[in-house]
């Protein structure tokens, strides 16, 4: 029965390790990527400069409300009642506008996130469509990023196929 036991755990761990010896994977990085990558770069950019414009433009509406409560608290005491109501109204509404502006450009589904769709999803996609040939033109059984959520405690770089991305992008480093 022992020899049984003994034998079967050789035959299992034969088999594990033939199994593990056959799968193939790399790691890249994506990040290294789509930084040597130009238009990547320029999308990025105009996402900056875009985004720097409409928070700006928040900013000054912001400065206009914060002008007119200071206006207000320093009229308050001559005003009368319904006048007083009417400013706090008006004080209310630009605020609220300001507020629904920066939810429209800057929110879950604003304006931002469908320009980086627009300008970015298309180069992520060329970037995943030439891993998906690398990895089958090369045999790969599974490819991980570095750059992303998983965490790589250690990576032999002779396993980042990173630069092979690149070049089926055309992209020298």
């Amino acid at each position: 029965m022992k020899n049984v036991l003994v034998s079967l755990f050789f035959i299992l761990t034969a088999a594990t390790g033939a199994v593990a010896q056959q799968q193939h994977y790399c790691i890249i990085d994506s990040k290294y990527i789509l930084d040597k990558m130009t238009d990547y770069k320029d999308a990025q950019t105009k996402l900056d400069n875009l985004s720097k414009t409409w928070q700006s433009e928040i900013d000054n509406r912001m400065a206009e409300v914060d002008k007119m409560y200071k206006g207000y608290q320093a009229e308050r005491p001559m005003l009368s009642d319904d006048l007083r109501r009417k400013r706090e109204d008006e004080i209310v509404a630009k605020e609220k506008s300001v507020k629904d502006l920066q939810k429209e450009r800057f929110g879950n589904e604003g304006e931002l996130f469908k320009k980086r769709q627009e300008f970015i999803k298309p180069i992520q996609d060329r970037v995943f469509n030439a891993v998906q040939k690398m990895a089958s033109g090369k045999g790969f059984d599974l490819v991980l990023d570095k750059a992303g959520g998983i965490s790589v405690f250690y990576a032999d770089p002779k396993l980042d196929r990173s630069d092979d991305v690149l070049k089926i992008l055309g992209i020298n480093k």
